[in-house]
């Protein structure tokens, strides 16, 4: 992708990410042992999910409007397995979801 844009690729901490997971972690403090674990890590998952959506759908937008054709077609192909994840996990949350009830 950066070769594609000419740009060097750099490390950078999400805040967001990190702010998801932690999320996550407290909601297992005081949940972890009972029936909704496995659906608080699956709606983390999914947290994660829709942040990537939201931000390979930004840099898609991004990349066309500066005119990277081949870029964009790659961050889209990225945004469509992100969607296809995102869809996989709310068909596991639903079933957690039953199962718990």
């Amino acid at each position: 992708m950066f070769e594609l844009i000419g740009k060097s690729a750099r490390a950078k901490t999400c805040e967001a990410m990190q702010g998801i997971v932690s999320e996550m972690e407290e909601d297992l403090e005081d949940f972890g042992g009972t029936p909704a674990a496995d659906t608080i890590l699956a709606a983390c998952a999914q947290a994660v999910e829709h942040y990537e959506i939201a931000r390979y759908g930004t840099l898609k937008t991004w990349a066309s409007q500066l005119g990277y054709t081949d870029a964009a077609s790659l961050l889209d192909q990225t945004l469509q397995e992100e969607k296809k994840a995102d869809a996989l996990l709310t068909k596991i949350a639903g079933k957690l979801n039953a199962q718990a009830a």
